[in-house]
Parts: structure tokens; sequence; C-alpha cells
């Protein structure tokens, strides 16, 4: 299986060296998805419907579970493909697709927490002034250089990476079309493509994990000033379930693109970059779900709709 070659596409080597690991991948995988689309769904759902939830930090939330519901689409149905059967290939037009938009929505999502993470500076640190500073032209700007900054970064960065002297066998070490692996797959002279990852990794990675970090570094000493347990249960709160988010999100994302070259942060690598495409996506509305009470009075008083509706 691992010699073929296709000379219209490409082979994703993904995990074929380990067949009894796919079965359990592919299982683990298409439940992932499934919750992810149900998940994600629900709260774009409580969002729009529910008045209560008509805020900035939803709005940003909103934004983040349909940036998943689509991340997740443009690698999984491939990823399954491939972890099912034998057939391992992509079709360059496939790959070239995949690794726009995979690139595209991935930028966008470092850019959309480090807004969020900017969002509950604000809600804490200037809680008086929050609902004057954060208003919802400035969310709909906000999230829309999100998304352009996204597509800019994927329109610049796809081309170069495409166009690359590709190996004759053309075997991708990995389970979808990435930077990183289309690199290594090259034959001939990568420096471009290497610095070009690099400065793109500190300015879409590095920049928006420093503002974040900067951003809470903030908060803890705005909450470090106060005496009050509920005002401290409050802040927390607020800004847990964001920060569990981009400790998973970005742990894998460094791993991925910030790793050195060698084979065993390449098989690591696989690892972390099935955390990103699948393990964030699904983990989010849990997470915003489970430690947010906001989002389960309002889950709550939909479903109790529903039941008094059937009951009617």
């Amino acid at each position: 299986m691992t010699n073929q070659s296709s000379p219209a596409g490409f082979l994703l080597l993904g995990f074929s060296e380990h067949p009894e690991l796919e079965k359990t991948l592919f299982v683990v995988v298409l439940t992932s998805y499934l919750l992810t689309l149900v998940g994600n769904t629900l709260i774009i759902l409580l969002s729009v419907q529910d008045p209560r939830l008509h805020s900035p930090m939803y709005f940003f939330l909103s934004n983040l579970s349909f940036l998943d519901l689509c991340f997740t689409t443009s690698c999984v149905p491939q990823m399954l493909v491939n972890l099912w059967g034998t057939e391992k290939t992509i079709s360059s037009l496939g790959c070239s697709v995949q690794l726009f938009t995979f690139l595209s929505l991935g930028t966008t999502e470092c850019v959309l927490l480090t807004v969020m993470a900017l969002d509950r500076y604000v809600a804490v640190c200037q809680p008086l002034h929050y609902a004057t500073v954060v208003h919802p032209r400035l969310c709909w700007k906000m999230a829309a250089v999100a998304w352009v900054m996204g597509l800019i970064q994927s329109i610049v960065q796809t081309p170069p990476t495409l166009h690359l002297p590709f190996c004759p066998h053309r075997q991708i070490d990995d389970f979808l079309c990435e930077v990183p692996s289309l690199i290594r797959l090259s034959c001939g002279d990568t420096t471009y493509n290497e610095i070009q990852l690099a400065v793109s990794s500190v300015i879409f990675v590095v920049v928006p994990l420093s503002l974040i970090l900067i951003s809470y570094g903030a908060i803890a000493r705005a909450v470090l000033k106060i005496h009050s347990a509920e005002a401290w249960r409050k802040a927390l709160a607020t800004c847990s379930s964001h920060l569990t988010v981009v400790t998973l999100f970005y742990s894998s994302v460094i791993a991925v693109y910030l790793q050195p070259r060698n084979p065993y942060a390449q098989e690591r690598g696989k690892f972390f970059g099935l955390s990103y495409a699948v393990g964030t996506p699904v983990l989010n509305p849990l997470i915003y779900t489970l430690r947010n009470k906001e989002v389960k009075r309002a889950l709550r008083r939909m479903l109790g709709k529903d039941w008094e509706s059937r009951q009617s």
C-alpha cells in the first residue's frame, strides 16, 4: 500500500503503518465529527435564538462554533475515507482545496481566539465601559478582520507551497494536506517556503498567543486586587472556558508548526495535528456548555419550550 504512487494526486500515508490503529481512529474520528456537528450547531442556535445570549462574548463564540464546523468538514470526510479503506489517495485539486481551506480557517481561529481574549480583558478590567467599548459594530469588524486575515494568509501561502517540486512518489507522511507536510515532500530547495512558514507562524501563532497571555496577565492582576469571593468566581467563570480552549488549540498548533524536523517529532506531530483538527472542535462546545451557567440555562429554556410546544 505504501509504495503506490499517483501522478495525478497524492498518497496520504497517515497511520497506514498501523492498520489496527486506523480502525480505532475511524470510530473515534467519526464519533468526534458527529458530536462536533451537533455541539457547535447547538451553540449557534442558542446564541441566535436566546435574547439573553445576544452579547459580544456569545457573538464571538457562535463565530468560533461556525468556524469549527467548517474546519473539521474541510478534512474529516477525507480522513474517514483514508482510515476505513486501503485507498489513501487524494487528487491534486482535492489537496489544493483542503490546503487552502484548512490554512485559512486555522489562521482565522488563531486571530479569533485573540479577539475573544481581548473581549474578556475589557469585560473583567473595564466592566463599566464594556458596553460602550465592545459595541456590536466593533464586534462585526473584529470578526471580519479575523476571517479576512485567514483568507489573505491562505492566498499568500498556498500557491508557493503547491508549486514546490514534489518527489515522484508523492507520498505525504500525514493524514491531510498541510504546509509542513508538503514542504517535507519536496525534493527541491524549500528555503523560501520554510522562511515563509516561519514568518507566518510568528505572525499568526506566536504574536496572537503573546497577546492572549498579555491579556490574561492583565486580567490576573486585576482579579488579585479584588477581595470579593463572588467577584473572583465571576471572573473565573468569564475566562476559564476560553483559557481552556486556547490551551488545547495552541499547544497542538505549536507542536505541529514549530516542531524540529526529525522522524520522532513528525510521528508525534500527526497526533497533535489530529488533536486540533478533530479534538479541539468537539471539545469546544462541551467546555463552553459545561463550564458556562448562561449557556446551560439557555439550553434548558430551549428544551423547555420544545417540551411545552410538544405538549400543546
